[in-house]
């Protein structure tokens, strides 16, 4: 399920997950986590807690969104990230979306964003997601995408995006 039309240039996509995904699922995991990286053990414990923590997530994500839907995020049919949605009756959230390090900062995050806004737009709907304050590149990106804090916390900060209902 190609979805070009979302977006404003046509050589990015997104489309489902697949079984056959998961060993990319699971690398760009690992280049997200340069705090565990950057732990003073030995490559093997890293490696293990990296894996822990993936599983973590990953089960974490399933049980307290089970109707959620996972995309893999393509220029050009080449994997460069995923995005993590889950659809309910009140709002979209954006669950998780990530981008492999050569992606990041070429502004493929702000494509995606402005795709989930074009389809929460169309569907009337809120786009909510919650953004480590340690990460300030992404939250960046969403202030500047028009999502607005509504909910901190010593290390989260929860933001909401409203389509203009006119």
């Amino acid at each position: 399920m190609q979805t070009p039309s979302l977006f404003s240039r046509g050589n990015l996509s997104l489309r489902p997950a697949r079984p056959s995904d998961q060993a990319f699922i699971e690398s760009l995991y690992r280049s997200t986590r340069d705090d565990l990286q950057l732990i003073d053990a030995k490559r093997d414990f890293i490696e293990t807690l990296i894996d822990q923590q993936h599983h973590a997530q990953t089960l974490g994500y399933s049980e307290q969104f089970p109707d959620a839907v996972y995309f893999i995020v393509e220029v050009q049919q080449q994997r460069i990230g995923k995005v993590s949605i889950d659809f309910n009756h009140n709002e979209i959230h954006i669950i998780d979306l990530s981008l492999i390090p050569a992606a990041r900062g070429k502004g493929y995050g702000a494509q995606v964003i402005k795709a989930l806004k074009k389809a929460s737009s169309s569907v009337c709907t809120p786009l909510v997601l919650n953004v480590y304050k340690s990460n300030s590149v992404a939250k960046q990106l969403y202030q500047t995408e028009g999502f607005k804090v509504t909910r901190s916390d010593q290390m989260i900060d929860s933001m909401i995006w409203y389509p203009s209902y006119s």
